[in-house]
């Protein structure tokens, strides 16, 4: 977890506006384990990082530096795009992507 875990920890836990001691209180430990963890002293258990990024309402993807955005799946009408994406058949899933990947190409180009 030492993918810049510490850095995106305390910076959701500032744009939450909770201190250490709040967010320690909140995840039921001491605000000095809070303080290694953004440090990156310590690394948190799979099921701390987990209640770690609800509290924060932001994934564990975005703590550990897999995603940019904190509250990329959040967005409920994103989720269930995927979600209805994932139940297709296997050509419908290909044509659906193949189609998103190319007008993403052509919003990218545009903004070029």
């Amino acid at each position: 977890m030492k993918l810049d875990f510490g850095n995106k920890l305390a910076e959701c836990r500032k744009a939450k506006g909770l201190s250490q001691k709040e967010l320690a209180h909140l995840l039921k430990t001491s605000h000095s384990v809070i303080g290694k963890y953004e440090r990156e002293e310590m690394t948190p258990s799979i099921e701390a990082a987990v209640k770690l990024a609800k509290l924060l309402d932001t994934t564990v993807g975005y703590l550990l530096g897999e995603n940019k955005q904190s509250s990329l799946l959040k967005d409920p009408a994103m989720l269930k795009r995927l979600q209805d994406i994932e139940n297709l058949t296997e050509e419908d899933k290909h044509c659906v992507l193949y189609t998103v990947d190319n007008l993403l190409k052509a919003a990218k180009f545009k903004t070029l």
